[in-house]
C-alpha cells in the first residue's frame, strides 16, 4: 500500500506575524518592530520610500533582516493605504486556500467591522468618532505572492478551480 506525503500543517493563526518593508535604494528586506510602525511607514511610501537609514544603526550595507523566499507565505500591502486611525486595530487573516487575506478592525469598543458599510453604521451611531470617515480606513486586502504559497496548497487549489470549472 502507498501512503500519500504528509501534507504540511496549515498556519495555526494564519495572519499576519512578521512585518517588513523594502529599502527603495538596496531592495533589501527590513524588519519593522511593530504593526503601528509599518502602517506609518505603508501610510506615506509614494511620498517618502522607505530606506535602510531609517531604521537606527541600520544601512543598505548590512545583510538583509529577512529574505523573500517561500520559507513563509508572502503578502504585499498597497503603498499609501492609511494608517489605522487611534484605538481602532486592523486585523488580517489569511484564508486556508491562500486566495486573499480579510480584512477587518475592532473598534475601541471592541466592535468588530468587516466592510465599509459596517464600519459607517458604526460611525454614525458613535458620535465621539465623528472625526473620522470610512476613508480613513481600508479593507483592500494585501496580495498574497503566489510563488511563497507552500507547493502542496498550490496544487489543492488549482484543483479546486479545475472541479469548479468543469462542472459549470
Amino acid at each position: 500500500m502507498v501512503k500519500d506525503s504528509p501534507k504540511p500543517p496549515k498556519p495555526s493563526n494564519p495572519s499576519v506575524s512578521i512585518w517588513a518593508a523594502q529599502c527603495g535604494k538596496c531592495l533589501k528586506w527590513r524588519m519593522i518592530s511593530t504593526q503601528e510602525e509599518f502602517e506609518e511607514i505603508r501610510s506615506k511610501f509614494i511620498e517618502e520610500p522607505f530606506f535602510c537609514n531609517k531604521k537606527p544603526n541600520v544601512s543598505c550595507d548590512d545583510p538583509a533582516d529577512i529574505e523573500y523566499d517561500s520559507s513563509r507565505t508572502w503578502v504585499i500591502d498597497k503603498p499609501n493605504t492609511p494608517k489605522t486611525p487611534n484605538g481602532f486595530k486592523r486585523n488580517m487573516t489569511l484564508r486556508r486556500d491562500y486566495s486573499k487575506m480579510d480584512i477587518y478592525y475592532v473598534t475601541p469598543t471592541g466592535k468588530r467591522v468587516r466592510s465599509s458599510t459596517e464600519l459607517a453604521t458604526f460611525l454614525q451611531q458613535n458620535p465621539e468618532f465623528s472625526d473620522l470617515s470610512v476613508s480613513d480606513f481600508s479593507f483592500t486586502s494585501p496580495k498574497v505572492m503566489d510563488d511563497t504559497i507552500p507547493s502542496s496548497d498550490v496544487l489543492a487549489n488549482s484543483n479546486k478551480k479545475a472541479a469548479t470549472s468543469n462542472t459549470k
